[in-house]
């Protein structure tokens, strides 16, 4: 079981992922969460940092689509102004909204990586589909509600996974 929570790769942040290292994993498009990972939980736009990383991506032919919990609301407010697909309200860890994001960008599993900063919704979402996934720190030291609470079984499994010597970052 703790499989399903153990990501491929770890980052420390979205900034670390350039298309060339995509490239050479095959990956022709990315899933990736908004909040705390894109950018803080309650910054309602991009930064220039990453509207240029978004470009670096399109640049590179590779498509990225926004896959968040949040409502559409937050997620248009970001998501629009960049031209960057997204589905909102996705109840990850469910496979739903994955699912619909790989239809849309018209790629097979095997070519598309979820990034995020929760093992809980984005690493568990994205391995039970059978994805790539990238665990990125968060950016922001503050949470929602439900994600402090996440947070806190995170590190009870992180703890479980660190003392089986399956991870190998700090």
């Amino acid at each position: 079981m703790l499989k399903y929570f153990l990501p491929n790769e770890h980052a420390k942040s979205i900034f670390e992922i350039t298309p060339e290292h995509l490239k050479q994993k095959g990956m022709k498009g990315i899933i990736t969460d908004l909040d705390n990972t894109l950018i803080e939980w309650d910054r309602p736009l991009a930064t220039p940092e990453v509207v240029s990383w978004f470009e670096q991506m399109k640049q590179s032919g590779i498509q990225v689509t926004i896959v968040s919990n949040n409502n559409k609301k937050r997620v248009e407010a970001f998501a629009k102004p960049l031209g960057i697909p997204f589905i909102f309200e996705a109840r990850k860890p469910l496979t739903r909204a994955f699912q619909q994001a790989l239809r849309d960008m018209k790629l097979r599993k095997e070519e598309v990586v979820v990034i995020g900063d929760q093992l809980l919704t984005d690493v568990f979402g994205g391995n039970r589909l059978g994805l790539h996934t990238i665990l990125v720190v968060p950016v922001a030291q503050t949470d929602g509600f439900f994600t402090r609470v996440n947070r806190n079984i995170e590190r009870r499994i992180l703890n479980v996974m660190r003392k089986k010597g399956m991870i190998h970052w700090e």
